[in-house]
């Protein structure tokens, strides 16, 4: 087991020095966001995630969520944690103030999003999938459906989860079966089965707003025939109380290799006469809109192979500072060192470190350029950082996740035997890191849309702007005498 303090030197360093929170200040919308501010909220976030979650991580992965005839309870301390993480604000940081958010700019969001997945992956995954919901739906929801659910989502007060997977349909989602049959009211009945559902019950909130993937009567075959269904746990009434229960129940929660505490749910849509849902936006064009949700989450989990990487290293590094085994290479009879000492331990952190610098360094950038592309008074830039958003998603998702998978393999490596121990905590960030590269995309579909898309489809002309940066980048150090380093 280990304690967590967030890197905030090496965090503030990648803010300033290569994402320009600078200019990030100056950008429309960003009038009262200061330098002093965003190091506020950092060390107000280093607090919670340190006080808070991070003690937490190690008996959630104990405890884990518990299914009971439909109902899940979360591991002890989730409940209270999340009531304190709703009430500081937290999950109302990056979003819309005209729902309660406060607008604040994405690269600090991605500063603070690192530490509650450091702090503790499982619980993060909560408001992870809440917030991809939030984007989708403003994106592309009605103004009923943005008034009624937007919110309570933003406070808190409700979550919201992603539901695309069916026994039949992981990574082909044009086998989706899922069911939505309209009402004449503007309704529709969903019937089906969701599977691997994060957070798709759960006791930490009254309501959880579900978008769902489902299939109209007239749809055509594959992935063209899929729309986009906003389905509540339970039925909202016009003046925003809660009503009736809808008909979508749990009927388990898988048992995993990780991410114990986090209740990843299986979903039955309509055993009872069908569950009430609204379209979100227009028919058959449901997995365009679900893209918002899922770009969202790719980027996050990219987020998760970084900290993950941060939560193991600091793990290793403590242990190897510890740990007295042996005496210095060379010196015979010397006194007995700690583990730091030898040179194969260095070389494993060492390696831990500077891939997750890396990896802090190229989500952080990324992180900033959402706020370019969103926010940017020239069209033309906004233009150019989406497309540079856009193909970059995909290698945060598979480069720092499958970094991830490496690092905290190292980690157990730096305790030696003990890191094969559970009870030492290093086994745990291995175990939930592996998930990373399957999720939300496995690293072989994060390739494909990168080359297939990202790059082939505009010709390359993005990927060829990072090229050239590069290449200027190389060309101005070349030219810098060494000693100016």
């Amino acid at each position: 087991m280990s304690n967590y303090n967030a890197p905030l030197r090496d965090m503030q360093f990648v803010m300033n020095e290569l994402a320009d929170l600078d200019a990030m200040i100056q950008l429309p919308g960003n009038e009262e966001v200061s330098a002093d501010l965003v190091d506020a909220i950092l060390e107000e976030a280093d607090k919670f995630a340190s006080g808070v979650l991070a003690p937490l991580n190690w008996t959630g992965d104990q405890e884990g969520a518990k299914w009971s005839d439909g109902e899940v309870a979360t591991a002890p301390g989730w409940k209270d944690a999340y009531k304190q993480f709703t009430e500081s604000g937290w999950t109302a940081l990056p979003c819309d103030p005209e729902y309660g958010g406060q607008g604040l700019p994405k690269l600090l969001a991605t500063g603070v999003m690192e530490m509650w997945k450091s702090a503790n992956m499982a619980f993060s995954l909560c408001p992870m999938l809440t917030s991809g919901a939030i984007e989708a739906l403003m994106l592309r929801g009605t103004d009923e459906q943005k008034s009624m659910y937007l919110p309570k989502m933003v406070s808190g007060e409700w979550t919201g989860t992603m539901n695309l997977t069916e026994p039949q349909a992981g990574s082909d989602l044009a086998a989706v079966r899922t069911k939505a049959e309209p009402q004449g009211d503007g309704t529709y009945k969903i019937f089906g089965q969701k599977i691997f559902i994060t957070y798709g019950e759960h006791d930490l909130t009254d309501n959880i707003i579900h978008l769902v993937l489902a299939r109209l009567p007239d749809a055509p075959e594959g992935v063209k025939g899929i729309s986009l269904f906003v389905v509540p746990k339970f039925l909202v009434n016009a003046d925003g109380s809660l009503g009736a229960r809808n008909d979508v129940h749990c009927v388990s929660i898988e048992h995993k290799l990780g991410i114990h505490a986090s209740p990843t749910a299986v979903l039955a849509f309509g055993d009872k006469g069908g569950a009430i849902g609204t379209l979100v936006g227009e028919p058959n064009r449901g997995l365009e809109y679900m893209f918002i949700m899922m770009n969202e989450a790719r980027f996050a989990v990219g987020m998760e192979g970084l900290a993950l990487s941060e939560r193991a290293y600091q793990h290793a590094l403590q242990y190897a500072k510890d740990r007295v085994q042996g005496t210095d290479a060379g010196v015979r009879g010397g006194p007995k060192v700690n583990i730091l000492h030898h040179a194969d331990v260095r070389r494993l952190l060492m390696n831990m470190k500077s891939k997750t610098e890396a990896m802090r360094a190229l989500a952080y950038v990324v992180g900033a350029a959402f706020d370019k592309a969103h926010n940017h008074a020239d069209e033309a830039v906004r233009v150019q950082n989406q497309a540079f958003v856009d193909l970059m998603i995909p290698v945060v998702k598979g480069w720092c996740t499958e970094n991830a998978i490496d690092v905290t393999s190292d980690g157990v490596q730096v305790h030696g035997g003990m890191g094969f121990i559970e009870e030492t905590g290093a086994a745990q960030h291995f175990r939930d890191a592996r998930i990373t590269t399957i999720y939300e995309g496995t690293t072989a579909i994060q390739a494909n849309d990168l080359i297939g898309r990202k790059i082939a489809r505009e010709n390359g002309v993005t990927i060829a702007g990072v090229v050239a940066q590069m290449r200027a980048v190389e060309a101005e150090l070349a030219a810098v005498d060494g000693e100016a380093f």
